[in-house]
Protein backbone atom coordinates (compact mmCIF):
# COMPACT_ATOMS: atom_id res chain seq x y z
CA UNK A 1 0.00 0.00 0.00
CA UNK A 2 1.68 3.28 -1.16
CA UNK A 3 0.50 5.70 1.52
CA UNK A 4 1.22 10.01 1.96
CA UNK A 5 1.88 11.11 5.00
CA UNK A 6 0.94 14.87 5.16
CA UNK A 7 2.25 17.03 8.35
CA UNK A 8 5.45 15.33 10.66
CA UNK A 9 4.42 16.88 13.92
CA UNK A 10 4.82 14.11 16.52
CA UNK A 11 1.66 11.99 15.31
CA UNK A 12 2.52 12.17 11.87
CA UNK A 13 5.89 11.40 12.24
CA UNK A 14 5.09 7.91 14.27
CA UNK A 15 2.59 6.89 12.25
CA UNK A 16 4.63 7.17 8.96
CA UNK A 17 7.50 5.23 10.72
CA UNK A 18 4.94 2.32 12.29
CA UNK A 19 3.01 2.11 8.05
CA UNK A 20 7.25 1.66 7.18
CA UNK A 21 7.60 -1.09 9.09
CA UNK A 22 4.61 -2.31 8.15
CA UNK A 23 5.89 -2.81 5.11
CA UNK A 24 3.87 0.05 3.48
CA UNK A 25 5.99 2.06 0.62
CA UNK A 26 5.61 6.20 2.28
CA UNK A 27 5.73 9.66 1.28
CA UNK A 28 6.36 11.70 3.62
CA UNK A 29 5.80 15.62 3.33
CA UNK A 30 6.04 18.77 5.80
CA UNK A 31 6.34 22.37 5.02
CA UNK A 32 9.26 22.62 8.06
CA UNK A 33 11.35 20.15 7.14
CA UNK A 34 12.60 18.21 4.18
CA UNK A 35 11.29 15.03 3.73
CA UNK A 36 11.12 12.04 0.73
CA UNK A 37 8.33 14.48 -1.31
CA UNK A 38 9.20 17.70 -2.59
CA UNK A 39 5.63 18.89 -1.86
CA UNK A 40 2.48 17.85 -0.82
CA UNK A 41 1.62 17.22 -4.73
CA UNK A 42 4.07 15.15 -5.07
CA UNK A 43 3.58 13.35 -1.87
CA UNK A 44 0.40 12.44 -3.09
CA UNK A 45 1.18 11.10 -6.73
CA UNK A 46 -0.45 7.61 -7.05
CA UNK A 47 -1.12 7.23 -3.28
CA UNK A 48 -3.37 4.98 -2.27
CA UNK A 49 -4.19 6.71 0.85
CA UNK A 50 -3.19 9.98 1.83
CA UNK A 51 -3.18 10.36 5.87
CA UNK A 52 -3.19 14.42 6.83
CA UNK A 53 -2.02 15.30 9.54
CA UNK A 54 -1.71 18.71 9.74
CA UNK A 55 -2.44 21.52 12.17
CA UNK A 56 -6.65 21.96 11.76
CA UNK A 57 -5.65 25.21 11.10
CA UNK A 58 -4.11 24.33 7.51
CA UNK A 59 -6.24 21.11 6.69
CA UNK A 60 -8.17 22.75 4.49
CA UNK A 61 -5.74 24.73 2.30
CA UNK A 62 -3.70 21.66 1.93
CA UNK A 63 -6.55 19.29 0.94
CA UNK A 64 -7.66 21.99 -1.49
CA UNK A 65 -3.94 22.12 -2.87
CA UNK A 66 -3.65 17.96 -3.55
CA UNK A 67 -7.27 17.99 -4.66
CA UNK A 68 -6.24 17.65 -8.40
CA UNK A 69 -2.99 15.25 -8.32
CA UNK A 70 -5.61 12.45 -6.09
CA UNK A 71 -5.96 8.90 -7.69
CA UNK A 72 -9.34 8.61 -8.62
CA UNK A 73 -9.36 5.50 -6.27
CA UNK A 74 -7.54 7.01 -3.40
CA UNK A 75 -8.65 7.28 -0.14
CA UNK A 76 -7.93 10.55 1.46
CA UNK A 77 -8.33 10.66 5.60
CA UNK A 78 -7.95 13.42 7.53
CA UNK A 79 -6.91 13.06 11.32
CA UNK A 80 -6.64 15.86 12.93
CA UNK A 81 -8.56 17.53 15.55
CA UNK A 82 -11.59 19.87 14.04
CA UNK A 83 -15.04 20.59 14.15
CA UNK A 84 -16.99 18.83 12.31
CA UNK A 85 -17.78 21.84 10.22
CA UNK A 86 -14.49 21.82 8.95
CA UNK A 87 -14.94 17.68 8.41
CA UNK A 88 -17.67 18.34 6.21
CA UNK A 89 -15.75 21.12 4.11
CA UNK A 90 -12.88 18.99 3.37
CA UNK A 91 -14.88 15.87 2.36
CA UNK A 92 -16.06 18.27 0.04
CA UNK A 93 -12.67 19.55 -1.25
CA UNK A 94 -11.50 16.09 -2.43
CA UNK A 95 -13.14 14.85 -5.36
CA UNK A 96 -12.22 11.09 -3.86
CA UNK A 97 -13.65 9.43 -0.91
CA UNK A 98 -13.25 11.15 2.62
CA UNK A 99 -12.53 9.89 6.34
CA UNK A 100 -12.85 11.75 8.82
CA UNK A 101 -10.52 10.23 11.38
CA UNK A 102 -10.56 11.06 15.05
CA UNK A 103 -7.48 9.69 16.62
CA UNK A 104 -8.45 8.32 20.23
CA UNK A 105 -5.26 7.52 22.35
CA UNK A 106 -1.75 9.22 22.62
CA UNK A 107 0.14 8.82 19.22
CA UNK A 108 3.53 9.26 20.05
CA UNK A 109 3.33 6.63 22.35
CA UNK A 110 1.38 3.93 20.45
CA UNK A 111 1.51 4.82 17.06
CA UNK A 112 -0.63 2.58 14.60
CA UNK A 113 -1.86 0.81 17.92
CA UNK A 114 -4.15 4.01 18.81
CA UNK A 115 -7.91 3.25 18.36
CA UNK A 116 -9.43 5.84 15.93
CA UNK A 117 -13.06 7.10 15.54
CA UNK A 118 -14.24 6.96 11.63
CA UNK A 119 -16.88 8.61 9.93
CA UNK A 120 -17.81 9.40 6.12
CA UNK A 121 -18.16 8.03 2.74
CA UNK A 122 -14.41 6.19 3.33
CA UNK A 123 -14.58 4.88 7.01
CA UNK A 124 -15.13 1.70 5.75
CA UNK A 125 -12.18 1.30 3.16
CA UNK A 126 -10.08 3.19 6.17
CA UNK A 127 -11.08 0.46 8.83
CA UNK A 128 -10.57 -2.46 6.32
CA UNK A 129 -7.15 -1.12 5.04
CA UNK A 130 -6.02 0.28 8.55
CA UNK A 131 -7.59 -2.32 10.95
CA UNK A 132 -5.33 -5.26 9.53
CA UNK A 133 -1.92 -3.03 10.53
CA UNK A 134 -3.08 -2.99 13.98
CA UNK A 135 -5.23 0.32 14.44
CA UNK A 136 -8.51 -0.30 16.21
CA UNK A 137 -10.68 1.30 14.16
CA UNK A 138 -14.72 1.94 14.89
CA UNK A 139 -16.73 3.52 12.21
CA UNK A 140 -19.25 5.84 14.32
CA UNK A 141 -21.06 7.39 11.25
CA UNK A 142 -21.76 7.85 7.30
CA UNK A 143 -21.30 11.53 8.06
CA UNK A 144 -17.66 13.32 7.96
CA UNK A 145 -18.13 15.06 10.80
CA UNK A 146 -19.25 12.46 13.24
CA UNK A 147 -16.42 10.93 14.35
CA UNK A 148 -15.14 15.02 14.69
CA UNK A 149 -17.91 15.63 16.98
CA UNK A 150 -17.37 12.45 19.24
CA UNK A 151 -13.93 13.30 19.82
CA UNK A 152 -14.74 17.36 20.49
CA UNK A 153 -17.30 15.61 23.35
CA UNK A 154 -14.35 13.18 24.85
CA UNK A 155 -12.04 16.55 25.11
CA UNK A 156 -14.50 18.45 26.50
CA UNK A 157 -14.17 15.95 29.79
CA UNK A 158 -10.24 15.10 29.69
CA UNK A 159 -9.13 18.87 28.85
CA UNK A 160 -12.43 19.87 31.29
CA UNK A 161 -10.57 17.48 34.12
CA UNK A 162 -6.81 18.14 33.18
CA UNK A 163 -7.94 21.86 33.85
CA UNK A 164 -9.06 21.14 37.18
CA UNK A 165 -6.06 19.39 38.08
CA UNK A 166 -3.55 22.21 37.05
CA UNK A 167 -6.16 24.67 38.65
CA UNK A 168 -5.95 23.04 42.03
CA UNK A 169 -2.47 22.70 42.39
CA UNK A 170 -1.58 25.90 41.08
CA UNK A 171 -3.76 27.22 44.02
CA UNK A 172 -2.38 23.89 46.55
CA UNK A 173 1.04 25.47 45.75
CA UNK A 174 0.26 29.22 46.94
CA UNK A 175 -1.31 27.51 49.73
CA UNK A 176 1.32 25.75 50.68
CA UNK A 177 -0.42 22.59 50.62
CA UNK A 178 1.26 20.91 46.82
CA UNK A 179 2.39 17.92 48.15
CA UNK A 180 -0.86 16.98 50.20
CA UNK A 181 -3.54 18.15 47.42
CA UNK A 182 -1.07 16.16 44.47
CA UNK A 183 -1.05 13.03 46.62
CA UNK A 184 -4.66 13.64 47.07
CA UNK A 185 -5.47 14.22 43.36
CA UNK A 186 -3.73 11.38 42.16
CA UNK A 187 -5.21 8.81 44.56
CA UNK A 188 -8.79 9.59 42.83
CA UNK A 189 -7.05 9.43 38.91
CA UNK A 190 -3.50 7.67 39.21
CA UNK A 191 -0.09 9.13 39.05
CA UNK A 192 0.68 8.76 35.39
CA UNK A 193 -2.70 9.87 34.13
CA UNK A 194 -1.76 13.12 36.40
CA UNK A 195 1.74 13.76 35.28
CA UNK A 196 -0.25 13.16 31.67
CA UNK A 197 -2.20 16.31 32.28
CA UNK A 198 0.33 18.30 33.64
CA UNK A 199 2.71 17.71 31.27
CA UNK A 200 0.49 17.42 28.27
CA UNK A 201 -1.24 20.77 29.02
CA UNK A 202 1.76 22.30 28.54
CA UNK A 203 3.96 20.57 25.76
CA UNK A 204 0.73 20.67 23.14
CA UNK A 205 -0.93 23.92 24.79
CA UNK A 206 -0.82 25.42 21.03
CA UNK A 207 -2.69 22.60 19.48
CA UNK A 208 -4.89 22.17 22.72
CA UNK A 209 -6.33 25.67 22.26
CA UNK A 210 -7.19 25.21 19.15
CA UNK A 211 -9.09 21.53 19.61
CA UNK A 212 -11.34 22.95 22.55
CA UNK A 213 -11.84 26.49 20.44
CA UNK A 214 -13.27 23.75 18.40
CA UNK A 215 -15.30 21.94 20.81
CA UNK A 216 -16.82 25.31 22.43
CA UNK A 217 -18.05 26.25 18.67
CA UNK A 218 -19.63 22.37 18.65
CA UNK A 219 -21.34 23.00 22.04
CA UNK A 220 -22.69 25.85 20.88
CA UNK A 221 -23.91 24.49 17.62
CA UNK A 222 -25.52 21.77 19.87
CA UNK A 223 -27.01 24.65 22.07
CA UNK A 224 -25.26 24.20 25.12
CA UNK A 225 -23.19 26.34 26.83
CA UNK A 226 -19.40 25.80 26.61
CA UNK A 227 -18.55 26.52 30.39
CA UNK A 228 -16.33 23.96 31.10
CA UNK A 229 -14.74 23.85 27.91
CA UNK A 230 -14.19 27.80 27.60
CA UNK A 231 -12.44 27.47 31.52
CA UNK A 232 -10.19 24.95 29.60
CA UNK A 233 -9.34 26.48 26.74
CA UNK A 234 -8.37 29.65 28.64
CA UNK A 235 -5.84 27.65 31.39
CA UNK A 236 -4.07 26.49 28.00
CA UNK A 237 -3.96 29.57 26.64
CA UNK A 238 -2.55 30.46 29.50
CA UNK A 239 0.17 28.00 29.93
CA UNK A 240 0.72 28.43 26.08
CA UNK A 241 1.24 32.38 26.72
CA UNK A 242 3.74 31.61 29.70
CA UNK A 243 5.54 28.50 28.06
Amino acid sequence: MQVAVLGLGEAGDRLAGDLADAGCTVRRWDPARPTEAESAVAAVHGADVVLSVNAASVALGVAAEVADALRADALYADLNTGSPELKRALAAAVPVRFADVALVGVVPSTGLATPALASGAGAARFAELFGPLGMPVEVVGECAGDAAGLKLLRSVFMKGVAAAAIEALEAARAAGAEEHVRADVAGVIGEPLLDRFLEGSRVHATRRVDEMRAAAAYLEELGVPPRVTTAAGDWLEHLRSNS
